[in-house]
């Protein structure tokens, strides 16, 4: 169609009038005011009717405008969606729905060897080394006096304490006396036989009579042992009223007190450490005794004393409690005010120095298999592997076999993780540097 005149085309409407087409570049103005004059009233008086057609109005230059920026600015938005979209995918790789999981992210260590001393530690307590209790063996009595105190050093024969010998004393006197006696009249009968003797052979005595002042002399002669022997029984009760050191010593414990009746095997009066010799006494796990031997040097340790005292083992339990698996050792020690029987004690005896792994105390887990340590291979995978604890120092724990040291090994959180998970590792960290 052009920007012509209408057209009248001569198709019948509904009531046979021709339908005449408005021409494009007829303004809407001018339409609405020639309306009138473009459809004359019919025939019966009604307007004719004046079709107009959608795509006169879609021709128009404003629309068309509208039309034309809207088309550009959809192009504009699906080019930068586009754009957006391919960065995306540079920027982050599409990862499969399969594969999309949490990574765990481990620190890393690789200790290498260091020199180590294996040293096997164990407790106790000091003791004397040959404590020796002391009481009474004879008749029970009261305490009457004391002499020594705990902590006094005393010499062989030393009085400790004595009892009441208010008794024994006059029954001692009294057997000296009858002894004397007996003594005298001996003597006297040993005399008359002599004279028998020397004048039996000139007839002034029969031999009857010689041989009676000879069994008189026996007789007394045996008076004077008997009385002897009582004497020495008595003097030897008395002696055990007196409460003597056996040996030299330092008196660990006093018991007796003034007033108290002492009986024979009753508790002990007194505690003596002979020679003031003291020692530790401990227990020791049944593994270790197998590296240890007597003569070795150990160091002993006092709560409340930094300075160790020097030792030598010269005693291992020869039996393993079966319940507590564990065995016995004493320690040698020099006498020292401060080493007091029964504080307790630290030892540690020096086995062997060793070129060993020395991992950080999380590192390393345990359970019912023993320990372990998680190992990440070359695929960043962990491992687990078993290991054998060689003891602990400062630095961290001793590891006495599994690892050579030169493994990548899981610092923390290893039980966060299983054998054979995929890990990323933060960082590694070489002990050796």
């Amino acid at each position: 169609m052009s920007a012509n005149p209408e057209h009248k085309v001569n198709h019948p409407g509904a009531h046979g009038e021709p339908i005449a087409w408005m021409g494009r570049d007829h303004a809407p103005t001018e339409r609405i005011a020639n309306d009138a004059r473009a459809n004359p009233p019919g025939p019966e008086g009604q307007p004719s009717t004046i079709l107009h057609h959608p795509a006169a109005d879609a021709g128009s230059p404003s629309r068309l405008r509208w039309t034309l920026g809207a088309v550009a600015l959809l192009l504009a938005l699906v080019a930068a969606a586009a754009l957006w979209m391919h960065s995306a995918s540079n920027k982050a790789p599409t990862i499969p729905l399969a594969d999309q999981q949490n990574i765990p992210l481990v620190s890393v260590i690789s200790p290498g060897v260091s020199a180590v001393t294996s040293n096997v530690t164990f407790t106790g307590a000091i003791a004397a080394r040959y404590d020796m209790p002391i009481g009474i063996d004879g008749d029970a009595g009261r305490i009457v006096a004391i002499y020594v105190e705990a902590g006094d050093h005393v010499k062989r024969g030393q009085l400790l304490a004595k009892l009441d010998d208010s008794v024994l004393i006059p029954q001692v006197n009294r057997l000296a006396a009858s002894l004397e006696q007996a003594k005298a009249q001996a003597e006297l009968s040993a005399a008359e036989y002599r004279r028998a003797k020397a004048v039996a052979p000139a007839g002034a005595l029969s031999a009857e009579d010689v041989e009676k002042r000879h069994a008189t002399q026996v007789t007394d002669e045996a008076s004077v042992k008997v009385v002897a022997a009582q004497l020495a029984e008595y003097q030897a009760r008395l002696n055990r009223t007196r409460v003597v050191a056996p040996v030299d010593g330092t008196v660990l414990m006093r018991k007796a007190e003034v007033g108290q009746i002492a009986n024979p095997g009753g508790d002990a009066l007194f505690r003596i450490a002979r020679g003031g010799e003291v020692e530790m006494r401990g227990q020791i796990a049944e593994q270790d005794l197998a590296v240890l031997k007597t003569g070795q040097q150990a160091a002993v340790y006092i709560t409340g004393l930094s300075k160790p005292f020097e030792g030598r083992v010269w005693l291992l339990g020869a039996v393993i409690d079966p319940n507590t698996r564990l065995g016995e050792i004493r320690v040698a020690l020099k006498p020292d005010p401060a080493l007091r029987p029964g504080a307790f004690a630290r030892g540690s005896v020096l086995v062997n120095k060793a070129e060993r792994p020395v991992l950080p105390q999380t590192a390393v887990m345990s359970d019912n298999a023993g320990a372990y340590v998680y190992i990440v291979n070359d695929k960043n995978r962990v491992e687990r592997h078993p290991v054998i604890v060689g003891g602990t120092i400062d630095a961290g724990i001793i590891i006495a076999s599994g690892i050579t040291g030169n493994e990548r090994i899981v610092m923390t959180a290893g039980g966060f993780l299983r054998d054979g998970e995929q890990v990323t590792i933060a960082g590694s960290k070489d002990a050796r540097t």
